[in-house]
Parts: C-alpha cells; structure tokens; sequence
C-alpha cells in the first residue's frame, strides 16, 4: 500500500505542476515578447502600462481626499462647530502615524526625498505595499485638514507601480530604475494633469539623466497618466482659469516686480520650512510630533480656513475674481476692520504662517507633499501684490493674471525647478498661451533665490 502511494501523487500535486507550468509558459511568452520588441521598446511599453494606472491611482486620490473632506467639514464641524477644526488634523496625524508605525511598519512622509535616496543608494526595489499606502496615507491627512498637498505620495506610488509593474514584465537592473523614475514623473503628471511638468519633475527635481529612448518613455508614461486622469475626472482642468487675458506688454514692469517679490518671498517660505522640519525632527517621541503637528496645523486653520488641505477652492476663488475665499469662515471676520483692508490683512497672515502649515504637516507625520502649497502660496501672493500695487501707487492691474503668474513664480522658487514650474501651472490651468509671463515670474524668482543662497554663503 505504502509503495502504491508513493507511485500515485496527490491531487495536491498536480495543481502545483499545473501552476508551475503556466507560470513558466507565461514567462516564456513574455521574454519572447521582450527579446523581439527590445529592451528600449519594453521599457516604453511597461512605461504606457504604468501610466494608465498611475492615472486611475490618483484619480482614486483625489476621490478620497474629496469624500474624507466632506465628512470632516459636513459631518463634524458643521454638526459640533468651527472650534472642532482644531482637533481634526490632530485626529488625522494621528491616524496616520498609527497606520504608518502599526499596520505597514513602514515611513512614508516626505516621499520625494526618499526617492532621491533610493536613486542615490541605488534601491530599485519597492514593496507592493507601496503602490497604495502612501495614497491611503495622503487621504486621511489632507483630508482631516492637513496643509499640504497630494503631489509627494503619488510620486512616491508611482515610482512603486512603475517598479513592479516593471518586475512583472521581467524589467530587472537599470532597466527597474527607470522604471521607478518614469513612475515618479506620471504620478505627478497625474496629480496635476500636466504631462510635460511630470516630465520635467523626473528631469530636474529627480536629477535622473537617461538616453533619448528612456526620455520618450518617460513622456509617454506621463502623458498617459495625465490623459487617463483627465479622462476619469470628467474632462475638466484641475483649476479652473477661464478668465485669463492675453499678456499685455506694458505691464512688464509690474510683473518684472512680481517676479522679484515671489523671489524673496520663496527665499522665506523655504527657510521657515526647513527652520520648523528641524524642530519637528527634534521631538524623540512620535506621539509627541503628531499631537504637536496636529495642533500647530488646527490652530493654524481655525484662525486662518484657507489653509485647510490642498487649498484649489482658494486658488479657483482668486482666478475667478471671488477672492473672499480667502476669508471664509474666518473668526478674524469678526475685527472692527474695512472689508478691503480686512481682506489683504487675511492674505498676510496666509503667507506669512503656510510654510508654518506645510513643514507641520509633513514633518509632524503626515502624509502629503511640498508642490500644491506653493502654488497655493503663489496665487494669494500675485493676489496681494496686485492689490497692494492699487493700494500704494494706484495702479490698475490685473489681479487674477498676477495670481495666476505669482504660482509659477513661488513654484519655481520654493521647489527650485523653474522649468517645472512654468509647465505644471499652465498646464494644470490649460492656458498654455500664458507660457511667455509665466516664464518671466518663474525665471526672475529662481534667480532671485539663487541669489540670495549664494549671498548668504
């Protein structure tokens, strides 16, 4: 009997030859599919793939963030009252920073530098766990209340998909790390529905080089990510800008000014950021740093609501000439102050304390990334100095124009990636004829930061 069963295998067995052999079959295939397309052309194949769903990824971003918002807003402030804003991102970090420790046992704030120091210690490996996690992690915090922005963690799981997509079509080596660049790029493609601004996030903030034919996949997988998005989300602009009107030539001056003034605000705003991450890297305890990062970001959104998430209903306000977006909710309504002056008092505050905002929000634990505040920052910038231009010298300019021009100027100086910058605002605005003052605010504010580095070496 013993010897019968030794000769006759289990039903068990054949099920895990059967298995063996199909996975072995398919692999087959696809190093047959490899070795006639070529290495380059299996790169900007498996490039498309990721894409398409790094696209779909961060479509499901955005959705999350929107639906936790309501709730937190429609489901809890308005039911307990404006001062429970203040426990919502402590709420938040919290939960974010138990998912991190407790559930995936993994760090997943500041995402773009941790790509930087993947490609530096030459990582080219990610768990799958990646491709979602950060995105779970970003929806909770912006969601409850978080002062930053989506761009960090979608780059952080596109590069992850980019990685095992690559890995599942049998891409091993270099081939894995331009995988993983070319993912970072789509998702920030994506997230603001511009290809060639995703693009150049890989080229210039990444500091990636590659051949001609990694280039063109990398456009591709941008461009399929932002198409994809854009398809999903019902064809329409991440912010809304139809009111734009074509550069006039005399109001170069103005915004030579503008460019200048984004400069030295960019050079603020970069040393509050890293002044208030070194207080928060100071505190040994992490649940100190949450209940710390939460209540510094609470109290900085009850008193100032425009600092609430991302900020695009802000930004959409201003370009849309309903710049008392600005303002609403605002307990400071209640000053004995001129609605005007009133207004550009808010707009100070908003400057002054976002960078406060940001370095809390993804230092403190959470889950977000450093793009979208500065164009935040940007629009209330072009905004007060249009006005203030009116204010002290009575000028008359346009002031939607020179919001929508302070984004690319703080974006370029803050980020330090002008090239960047000018393609992401025109694109996330689709006013691609705006290209040429865009350059000028974003160029002048790049110098001026450089600059003010230099001088103070």
């Amino acid at each position: 009997m013993s010897e019968q069963t030794s000769q006759h295998p289990s039903p068990a067995e054949p099920r895990a030859a059967g298995r063996e052999d199909i996975r072995g079959h398919r692999g087959s295939i696809l190093s047959r599919l490899r070795a006639s397309a070529g290495e380059d052309m299996w790169i900007f194949l498996a490039a498309v793939l990721s894409g398409v769903i790094i696209g779909l990824a961060a479509w499901a971003l955005k959705w999350l963030i929107a639906a936790i918002s309501r709730f937190s807003i429609f489901g809890v402030v308005d039911r307990l009252g404006w001062w429970s804003v203040v426990l919502l991102p402590v709420a938040g970090i919290l939960i974010v920073g138990i998912f991190q420790r407790y559930i995936i046992r993994r760090e997943l704030y500041n995402g773009e530098a941790r790509l930087r120091a993947d490609f530096a210690r030459g990582r080219y490996r990610m768990p799958v766990a990646l491709t979602y996690s950060p995105i779970i992690g970003c929806a909770v915090t912006l969601g409850f209340g978080g002062s930053a922005g989506a761009e960090g963690p979608i780059a952080y799981s596109g590069a992850a998909i980019g990685d095992n997509v690559g890995r599942l079509l049998g891409i091993s080596g270099r081939g894995l790390r331009k995988m993983m660049a070319i993912g970072a790029g789509a998702g920030i493609a994506a997230i603001f529905k511009a290809p060639v601004g995703g693009a150049l996030f890989t080229l210039e903030c990444l500091g990636i080089g590659s051949s001609l034919m990694t280039t063109l996949a990398l456009f591709a997988g941008c461009v399929c990510a932002g198409m994809t998005e854009y398809a999903v989300s019902g064809m329409t602009p991440n912010i809304s800008f139809p009111a734009f009107t074509n550069f006039d030539w005399h109001l170069t001056l103005p915004l030579i000014a503008l460019g200048l003034f984004c400069g030295i605000y960019s050079a603020y705003y970069s040393t509050m950021m890293r002044v208030f991450s070194r207080l928060f890297r100071g505190v040994s305890s992490p649940w100190a740093r949450n209940i710390i990062s939460g209540l510094t970001i609470g109290i900085l959104v009850f008193t100032f609501p425009a600092l609430f998430g991302e900020g695009y209903g802000v930004i959409s306000g201003i370009l849309d000439g309903h710049p008392e977006t600005t303002v609403f909710r605002s307990p400071l309504l209640h000053l004995s102050i001129p609605p005007g002056s009133l207004l550009l008092f808010i707009c100070f505050g908003v400057l002054a304390l976002k960078a406060i905002g940001t370095a809390s929000t993804n230092n403190g634990g959470g889950v977000a990334g450093d793009f979208a505040p500065t164009l935040f920052a940007g629009a209330v910038l072009g905004f007060f100095f249009a006005r203030m231009a009116g204010v002290l010298f009575g000028a008359e300019l346009p002031v939607a124009d020179f919001a929508f021009y302070g984004m690319a100027g703080v974006m370029a100086g803050a980020i330090r990636a002008p090239l960047m910058a000018m393609f992401i605002v025109t694109e996330t605005t689709m006013q691609p004829t705006a290209l040429l003052p865009v350059a000028i605010a974003a160029t002048l504010s790049y110098a001026v930061v450089r600059l003010i580095e230099r001088a103070r070496r």
